[in-house]
């Protein structure tokens, strides 16, 4: 597993109190300096006010039955005046909660302890809290929770109900609270100022089959609304609210998609609206629903004719205004703006005229609609997403005070950032993001494939450059990604808290808190975690196949089989020593995503060896061919038990298909990968033992495999002293039904054989002979022979010899640095033998973050978006020694793995970054091609495009004879991130994931 020392950091969860990212204010242990909350079978009273918004009334309910989850005490909650306090409330100190200019119980508390309020006064979502003297005739002393508006207060109170030990997630993971019989608060309280980000919200996507299917279970009776057949009415959304302001998500745009029935936020239930306000949601529509309606849905209901706006406007603007018109009561944010009819581009015929003429139109409803009210101050997004950012840049403008709201690819690369020009505009900007996809080169929305270390790369530039009015996330079902979207709520609400450094510390956090663990166990988790989505980042599990992973070269595939096979014993470790209280949660958010993601890349796997062994006639396909059906059935046996726990509280969640894609669309239903089988009764023609070395894939006879075609020569392994695998391997394999023993011997005595006899059945189908040199034997070129020998009844005896080359090269004394095995010289990125910064940036490692380690990139990324020419600006170095060159002429090919990222400054300042060699001419590359307004590059999509792949590879040539020479990589533009670099001297073989890192002496 990848090493947690490079994630740990100090944790600062303060007297126990569970909480993520919060300055902590609980304890559980009194002192001279805590308020008393619940102790000695005793629990302080709530008070508001009857002026109270609703929602912090019901949210303050929520809180009361918090305090009980976690201390068995059940507080008593009144409203009160300052002249009708309760009996109970002077004799033990109270909980006062409120909002500031609201409620008129803290404002006369203001009054009354001279609190000074002037850091939350007229501030968005803030709150503080403290113990206060003599706030109310006949109280001594209470604790104070006030919040600017609204929100301010329900996230105070949610706040202090997570460091007491209840989950938000409490409900929709099942996460059990961990109990106290004495509960406090420090004594000055706690506080958070406005959020880094405004708005931060959720959107329900693609929610067929598995949310459509769960909710249709849990909350209808099979049937659901009436117009739509949606189950999604206000028992499920209530839910969703508060687990959303529990997290401090305070916008949602509502579910819309399903592919056999309808879904409608305003008329799958018409409490939804009036109940998302109540409770203090805003809600808006999605990037292709103006105007607060649900389309196409509701238009396809309750409007005649064709969504075009030139031949059907009126009735497209009736429609609009009525809307509008059922908006306005609640707090909302208007999407502006026009697609197509679903969720496709607009026609050809359309343009940029008629685009700005609907923008105007929009503009007028709102006025109209809204009593002639500054329509500046009615708050409104324009979706930049796909097509339409090809309209912004073709000149196409909305108003100053809309919100640009830039998207992402779909697949968690933000396409635009706002420029320094676009950074005053009083609507400002924000981003739609995903972690759930319907869309080409594939869909991926079945289990978690996001690393949050991606997440915070793309997310902080958006911090860094000023898009921070409105975050959306695009979650799908919401459950296979709750870590996930905690995460990408938490660092909106306070970016300053998480840093590339510290982003572990959030995920040993959130173990700490969802299971109660030790640290030492809460370290596992976060490592479970990293490398299970690093896994699944790599490529999407819907975009795996037989041959993702080399089955000949560096190992590849068995070493990520063994990657996984750890990542297994250790969630599988983690969830045995649970209660049985705690392993529904575990299995949910740890155990079914490692387990469930294992078994598909096994079975993938699998599939790939098989084909490979019926090439090679050896009888053990057969063997992974029942493997891969073993496998297959298993993957629904994990589904199956996801369903099953809590007695089956979560049926439907896990339906989504995810096995052989035909195209980008899913499956209509999970299908085994092909496989195949020899005749286990046959025996092959070339005779029963089979020889099959590291690195051949050779169908059919070893000992015809060369371009003649006959009497072709005994195959050749090779290996140096610094290949990294440090050995090679030859397979014995059956070719048929027949038994019989083998011997293996040389002719050198240098070469340790790790078997030299055994034997070979149908039961023991195949035997792996390890390779080892002995390197203080050899001086320069060695080449032994081993001869495999068979002996079998009945059957012809059978020989066969492998040629070992073991190649003994040496570096100088004193040369320090990477140095070339296997043909070339593989390099993580945060390797680097030095760093050189250049008015005062440089580059730094960005942990976790990639296929394989970390990433590279230049740091500080502020807003200035400095760049520079080859040679100028930050550099960082990598010292190398090679043997060998291309075709020995002197000549290596670098290749450096970077993510994918788009040329997000606007095609005149396209992604770049500068590769060296000694003291060659640094080669700039640009390795995002160009692309038409509102396209992503040819090369972004496909199934073995940028995206799909996880990387794009820049290629560069240098002159390089062997020696010791120096890598260098140079800024040229601030956000590229560099994984991995790869020098080939001749002899690097196609992977995945590139060759595994050199040695470094």
């Amino acid at each position: 597993m990848h090493s947690r020392r490079l994630w740990i950091s100090v944790l600062a969860v303060a007297c126990g109190a569970s909480a993520i990212g919060q300055d902590s204010c609980v304890s559980f242990k009194a002192s001279t300096s805590t308020f008393t909350v619940a102790s000695e079978g005793v629990a302080a009273p709530i008070l508001l006010s009857s002026d109270e918004w609703p929602g912090v009334q019901r949210t303050a309910f929520d809180f009361a039955l918090d305090i009980e989850r976690v201390t068995g005490l059940k507080p008593a909650l009144s409203n009160v005046t300052a002249s009708s306090v309760s009996a109970a409330a002077r004799e033990h100190p109270p909980i006062i909660v409120g909002t500031l200019g609201k409620s008129s119980l803290i404002d006369q508390v203001v009054n009354n302890t001279k609190l000074d309020v002037s850091s939350i006064k007229g501030q968005w979502e803030s709150f503080i809290t403290r113990e206060v003297s003599n706030p109310l005739p006949g109280i001594k002393t209470a604790y104070v929770v006030i919040g600017s508006d609204k929100r301010g207060t329900i996230f105070a109170l949610y706040d202090h109900s997570e460091q007491f030990g209840v989950s938000p997630w409490y409900w929709w993971a099942d996460v059990p609270v961990t109990t106290h019989s004495e509960l406090f608060v420090a004594s000055n309280g706690c506080s958070h100022g406005p959020p880094s980000v405004k708005y931060r919200g959720i959107f329900l996507n693609d929610e067929q089959p598995a949310l459509t299917n769960w909710a249709m279970e849990k909350f209808t009776n099979g049937t659901g609304a009436w117009f739509t057949n949606s189950p999604f009415n206000h028992v499920f959304y209530t839910k969703l609210f508060e687990l959303l302001l529990r997290m401090k998500a305070n916008y949602l745009w509502p579910a819309i998609w399903s592919r056999r029935d309808i879904h409608a936020f305003n008329v799958d239930d018409p409490q939804n609206q009036p109940l998302a306000d109540w409770w203090g949601i805003v809600m808006g529509t999605s990037h292709q629903e103006p105007m607060m309606r649900g389309t196409p849905i509701e238009f396809e209901m309750f409007a005649t004719g064709d969504w075009n706006y030139t031949t059907n406007s009126k009735e497209i603007y009736e429609f609009w205004v009525n809307g509008t018109i059922r908006a306005k009561p609640y707090e909302s944010i208007f999407t502006i703006g026009m697609r197509g009819a679903g969720d496709l581009p607009l026609s050809e015929t359309e343009n940029i005229d008629l685009l700005e003429q609907i923008v105007s139109d929009q503009r007028q409803i709102l006025t109209d609609v809204f009593n002639g009210t500054d329509v500046s101050t009615i708050p409104q997004l324009w979706c930049l997403y796909q097509e339409v950012q090809g309209y912004y840049e073709d000149g196409m403008r909305v108003p100053d005070d809309v919100t640009l709201l830039w998207a992402d690819d779909n697949w968690g690369n933000i396409r635009h950032f706002p420029t320094l020009a676009e950074r005053n505009r009083t609507g400002g900007a924000g981003v739609y993001y995903h972690f759930d996809l319907v869309a080409g080169p594939r869909d991926f929305k079945w289990v978690t494939s996001t690393q949050i270390s991606k997440t915070y790369e793309q997310m902080s530039l958006a911090i860094d450059r000023d898009a921070s009015r409105i975050w959306i996330v695009n979650v799908g079902d919401l459950k296979p990604y709750e870590m996930d979207t905690e995460f990408f709520i938490a660092y909106g609400w306070d970016a300053d808290k998480w840093n590339r450094n510290n982003l572990n510390d959030f995920v040993t956090r959130w173990a700490q808190r969802e299971f109660a663990l030790n640290q030492d166990d809460a370290l596992e988790v976060s490592d479970i975690i990293a490398n299970l989505t690093r896994f699944n980042a790599r490529r999407k599990p819907e975009l795996w196949n037989s041959t993702t992973y080399s089955l000949t070269n560096y190992r590849e595939a068995e070493a990520v089989l063994d990657q996984w096979q750890t990542l297994s014993d250790a969630s599988n470790k983690i969830y045995n020593k649970l209660s049985s209280a705690k392993q529904p949660a575990f299995f949910q958010l740890v155990q079914h995503p490692v387990q469930a993601s294992f078994t598909l890349a096994n079975m993938w796997i699998a599939s790939g060896i098989n084909a490979l062994r019926a090439e090679e006639a050896r009888l053990s396909a057969n063997e992974y061919d029942d493997q891969v059906t073993q496998l297959f059935e298993q993957d629904y046996e994990w589904e199956h038990e996801y369903h099953s726990i809590l007695n089956g509280k979560w049926d439907h969640m896990m339906d989504q298909t995810h096995v052989m894609y035909y195209y980008w669309q899913q499956p209509m239903a999970n299908t085994k990968p092909m496989t195949t089988r020899v005749q286990s009764k046959k025996q092959a023609l070339a005779g029963v033992m089979r020889v099959s070395p590291e690195g051949f894939a050779a169908p059919g006879d070893m000992l015809n495999q060369c371009s003649l075609g006959y009497n072709c020569p005994a195959p050749t392994v090779t290996l140096d002293p610094f290949t990294p695998a440090g050995n090679r391997f030859v397979d014995i394999g059956a070719a048929g039904p027949n038994s019989f023993t083998f011997t293996v011997s040389t002719n050198a005595t240098w070469l340790a054989i790790s078997t030299a006899k055994g034997s070979i059945s149908t039961k023991n189908t195949e035997e792996r002979i390890f390779l080892t040199p002995d390197w203080s034997k050899i001086s320069g070129v060695e080449t032994a022979q081993i001869n495999f020998t068979a002996t079998s009844s009945n059957q012809p005896a059978l020989a066969q010899s492998v040629i070992f080359v073991a190649n003994n090269t040496g570096v100088p004394s004193g040369f320090k640095g990477f140095v070339e095995g296997d043909g070339g010289v593989s390099i993580e990125a945060a390797h680097a033998s030095r760093n050189t910064t250049v008015e005062g940036l440089t580059w730094v490692e960005l942990p976790g973050i990639g296929r394989t380690l970390s990433g590279i990139t230049p740091w500080p990324r502020g807003g200035e978006d400095r760049n520079f020419t080859a040679g100028t600006g930050p550099s960082i170095e990598y010292d190398f020694y090679t043997f060998n060159s291309i075709n020995g002429n002197g000549n290596i090919s670098v290749r450096t793995y970077v993510n994918p990222s788009l040329n997000a400054f606007g095609p005149d300042r396209p992604v770049a970054v500068a590769i060296q060699v000694d003291s060659q001419p640094a080669q700039t590359s640009y390795f995002i091609p160009p692309a038409p307004s509102g396209s992503l590059p040819a090369a972004w999509d496909g199934a073995d495009g940028f995206v799909a792949n996880s990387i794009v590879s820049i290629i560069t040539n240098f002159a390089a004879p062997p020696g010791a020479h120096t890598l260098k990589i140079w800024m040229v533009e601030p956000t590229v991130v560099v994984q991995k670099i790869v020098i080939d001297t001749g002899g690097v073989q196609s992977s995945y994931l590139g060759p595994p890192e050199s040695i470094r002496v």
